[in-house]
């Protein structure tokens, strides 16, 4: 087993798990509020995220939704619901999202963590992966050879969104949400008809 701790976040990798092994330590964990848990390839995630991970997380949402609803675009929030495909991957995105028939996976990353959770994701069927890490933001975008690292999203609805501003934003978030959100919005003004 390894542990492995990051401002205020403890991860737990657990190998040579069986499928069963993790739906029964789902279930003993599932009344356990905020843990995150992620299965792939008889590897078991257990995650506990602290203080900082879930400010990270939900600036990244304020950010995303404000872009969808300032431009009247319909998106479903699926927070951390858990996306399965029975016996092969499990996981818990920090947020989610479908929009216009795509689904975004939002992920918060201060542990030694890496973008090996994608093969997750991918056997999920995800569309696209946003990774926040070290003060960046990094988007995965699935194509038919597996997930690319993309400049911009490729999800129709948010590819209007400078991911370099975002990160500035996400940021500034950090003490302000409303300094945020209004630079954000400064940065994507709503096209006048």
């Amino acid at each position: 087993m390894e542990v492995d701790i990051g401002k205020g976040d403890v991860r737990t990798i657990q190998r040579g798990k069986t499928w069963a092994q993790f739906e029964y330590l789902q279930k003993g964990f599932e009344d356990t509020r905020g843990l995150k848990l992620c299965y792939y390839n008889g590897t078991i995630e257990i995650l506990m995220p602290g203080a900082a991970h879930e400010l990270f997380k939900k600036i990244i949402a304020i950010l995303i939704e404000v872009f969808l609803l300032d431009r009247q675009i319909e998106f479903e929030p699926t927070g951390s619901m858990t996306r399965k495909r029975e016996g092969t991957a499990a996981a818990e995105a920090d947020e989610s999202y479908e929009i216009q028939g795509a689904k975004l996976c939002v992920e918060i990353n201060f542990t030694s963590g890496d973008e090996s959770k994608l093969l997750c994701y991918q056997e999920l069927g995800v569309d696209e992966v946003w990774f926040w890490e070290d003060g960046v933001l990094a988007v995965y975008s699935l194509q038919s050879d597996g997930y690319q690292k993309v400049s911009r999203s490729q999800i129709s609805a948010l590819a209007a969104i400078d991911l370099t501003i975002m990160s500035e934003c996400i940021l500034i978030g950090e003490t302000s949400r409303i300094e945020a959100v209004n630079k954000f919005r400064q940065a994507h003004p709503i096209a006048s008809d």
